[in-house]
């Protein structure tokens, strides 16, 4: 993977990330390229990162043998079928990070015979602790299939799904999931505070018991069911907390909140086929 030349159309934060988790991860940046309408993004990514810059998209496709589509989904068919005549010509691996364009958009656009990969990653991304899931088209070899893994988890992990369909749930769960955890922390955020802590003492507490919870189970092979049973005393305050939570239907709540997600991420890749 050292070897390849990437490029990036779009410099924002996320493929800033990706950028420098594959300098991380031991690649050479005069093997990568970037490109951006905003001339102080080059600047900054070329100062930052020491990568190849150019306002010019076609220049990436030209350089490299990957180009990663990270600029936003509302512009992107404009970006993809300008490029279309010179991605068949030079037939790259296109990785795709724009949220709600589904893979047959993306083959109207750049051209059928196109290998494509389209991937959902979430914001964790920008700390290098970012899960992304990936869904190739037929088109994409076996080397090509690794290549893409190996880009991706330069900022976390990288999980294939077999159905492109499945990328509205991980969406649901992954892509959107920072938030929901935001939410619960702002929220014992602020209760904290009518209980009486300063906030930060309270916003530190929040935050590292967060980290804690995550870590623990990233690292026990545990469910999330058993872990919450075994710091659950019986009559304790643990459980009062966990039954007031149930009373008020969160575990349902939960899965509306998630289903409804994944419900506005199968309307929005229908939205965005006829951009």
């Amino acid at each position: 993977m050292k070897t390849n030349k990437i490029g990036f159309i779009g410099g924002g934060n996320m493929a800033s990330s990706l950028i420098s988790g594959l300098i991380a991860s031991g690649h050479a940046p005069e093997q990568i390229w970037a490109s951006d309408i905003n001339p102080d993004t080059l600047t900054s990514l070329g100062n930052r990162l020491n990568v190849n810059t150019s306002a010019n998209n076609a220049d990436i496709v030209n350089a490299v043998d990957v180009v990663v589509l990270a600029v936003k989904p509302q512009t992107l068919s404009k970006v993809a079928q300008s490029l279309a005549e010179l991605v068949q010509q030079k037939k790259p691996l296109v990785v795709s990070i724009a949220a709600g364009i589904n893979q047959n958009s993306l083959s109207s656009w750049l051209g059928a015979e196109t290998a494509i990969v389209r991937c959902m990653p979430n914001t964790p991304a920008l700390v290098l602790t970012g899960a992304t899931a990936l869904h190739a088209n037929d088109k994409v070899t076996a080397v090509q299939h690794n290549l893409a893994e190996s880009i991706l988890r330069a900022v976390g992990i990288a999980i294939w799904v077999e159905n492109e369909a499945e990328l509205d749930a991980v969406t649901a769960v992954s892509g959107s999931g920072p938030a929901y955890y935001f939410l619960l922390m702002e929220a014992m955020e602020t209760t904290a505070l009518e209980l009486g802590l300063s906030l930060g003492t309270a916003r530190l507490l929040v935050q590292q018991t967060a980290l804690g919870a995550a870590k623990i189970a990233l690292e026990s092979a545990e469910s999330p069911e058993s872990l919450r049973k075994r710091v659950t005393s019986p009559g304790g305050t643990t459980q009062q907390a966990i039954e007031t939570f149930e009373q008020g239907g969160f575990t349902q709540l939960v899965s509306k909140a998630l289903h409804a997600a994944r419900d506005r991420s199968i309307e929005m890749s229908k939205e965005m086929e006829n951009l």
